[in-house]
């Protein structure tokens, strides 16, 4: 494939990238990555960013691999994709109104296909029916298989997309190394505590900043209640593994990329999801999206976890866990004194060094807090029942969230409440996951030598 970038592409810094020195080195992206320019190459670059367009040529190869690295995005100017070239796929069970609302919505697609995932009363109008319940996977590979167009657009019943959700979507696919786009998922604010909360952290919505999407980064996965697939690339893989009711989009992005290709997450466009109804019904799906953990990690060997960090930034944290705060800082003080020397070859100023050292350790305490909340916390909870510092590591692991319920625009007692809900329903799934796969690779952290790529 052609690493020259379509005409017209424009590329946008991504908010992590840091020019260095005399600007030729580049810092950024997620994970962290760290390229050294030429002198002609760091030109290319203040033209860029300044607004010029990349021209094909050597200069489109450069671009590829800053767009590879994360940091910059693509912005093509204009795409020759339409609405007529993309079917919208819908898989519904027991949801009539959802399915009239999400049609409704995306009534810019023309071509369209609705599959009954095994109703109880079967769905009228619908293109294709299910007489058993199958799971989404199944619905979804039902959908793709009979449109005839080259993109396809997964969106669920319970979803709404907002007007000129389509277009930033569309630019995206002018790259042919993109072989799937997602918009971004927001939830629906309502009057209740429970759309409060998923209305500022819904755990489909990937957040407000572009993205290359890629397993241990900012944005690992992407959700398929709105997604858009080249249909070749869907035949090529099979679609969806049908045999993993929970995690099968994570599963589908996973592969895509694997096969060499590129996932974009965007989100100019954006796609509105409605809430469970109840509190019940709500904890029963993280609960779900917790028991994927464990089949996701044998398909996927070493691309999840539950906190991955530097073993410096862990073995500091761990110390001062285990009540030995001033070794577990000497620790943290010692790696942060030797990234300078490390880095100091490579273009990077010592007080970056230093910075970077210390950003890393304060990430690893809230990976670890995260980890003790959504994976650790039934192995802490027996230590915690008769020791205080087993209480208060415990404790300090949700503090995080009481900042969190602090900032949130609808936040309060009831947010806070919801949060620490969220987490341990979602650990409890992951723990009921890894006993079915008898497995604990979820459960388990990852170390790295701390260096830059």
């Amino acid at each position: 494939m052609s690493t020259d970038l379509p005409a017209g592409t424009r590329l946008v810094p991504d908010p992590s990238l840091r020019r260095l020195g005399d600007g030729r080195v580049l810092l950024g992206g997620s994970p962290l990555r760290l390229l050294r320019l030429g002198a002609a190459g760091s030109r290319l670059v203040d033209r860029w960013i300044s607004g010029e367009l990349v021209e094909p040529g050597a200069a489109s190869k450069l671009a590829r691999r800053l767009l590879e690295s994360g940091l910059v995005h693509p912005e093509p100017a204009h795409t020759t994709w339409t609405a007529d070239d993309i079917t919208l796929v819908v898989p519904v069970k027991d949801d009539r109104a959802g399915l009239r609302r999400a049609l409704r919505a995306a009534s810019d697609v023309p071509n369209r296909i609705v599959v009954d995932d095994g109703s109880t009363s079967p769905i009228p109008d619908s293109t294709a029916r299910h007489e058993h319940p199958r799971g989404p996977a199944a619905a979804r590979n039902t959908g793709w298989r009979r449109a005839e167009t080259e993109l396809v657009a997964f969106v669920d019943a319970d979803a709404e997309p907002a007007a000129g959700w389509l277009e930033p979507v569309l630019r995206q696919f002018a790259d042919p190394a993109v072989l799937a786009v997602a918009p971004r998922i927001t939830g629906v604010a309502d009057d209740s505590s429970l759309g409060r909360y998923e209305s500022d952290r819904s755990s489909l919505d990937m957040g407000p900043r572009r993205a290359l999407v890629r397993p241990m980064s900012r944005v690992s996965y992407v959700p398929s209640a709105a997604l858009v697939v080249r249909r070749s690339a869907l035949a090529e893989l099979g679609g969806f593994r049908e045999s993993l009711r929970y995690g099968e989009d994570v599963d589908l992005v996973w592969r895509l990329l694997e096969s060499g290709g590129v996932v974009r997450y965007e989100p100019e466009s954006v796609v509105r999801h409605r809430t469970r109804p109840g509190l019940r019904s709500w904890l029963r799906q993280r609960f779900q999206y917790g028991t994927s953990a464990a089949p996701l990690s044998r398909h996927h060997h070493g691309k999840l976890s539950c906190a991955r960090m530097s073993a410096w930034s862990g073995a500091s944290w761990a110390l001062i866990a285990s009540g030995r705060p001033r070794i577990g800082l000497a620790v943290g003080a010692v790696s942060t004194a030797l990234l300078p020397r490390k880095l100091r070859e490579r273009g990077v100023p010592d007080a970056e060094s230093l910075r970077l050292a210390a950003f890393g350790h304060l990430g690893a305490g809230r990976l670890l807090a995260e980890a003790l909340r959504r994976a650790w916390w039934p192995l802490l909870l027996p230590a915690a029942l008769c020791s205080s510092k087993a209480r208060t590591v415990l404790l300090a692991a949700f503090l995080p969230c009481l900042v969190e319920a602090c900032r949130a625009e609808h936040g309060g007692f009831s947010w806070f409440a919801l949060r620490m809900l969220d987490d341990l329903a979602y650990s409890a799934g992951v723990w009921a996951g890894c006993a079915r796969e008898r497995t604990i690779a979820p459960l388990l952290p990852q170390f790295t030598e701390g260096s830059l790529r």
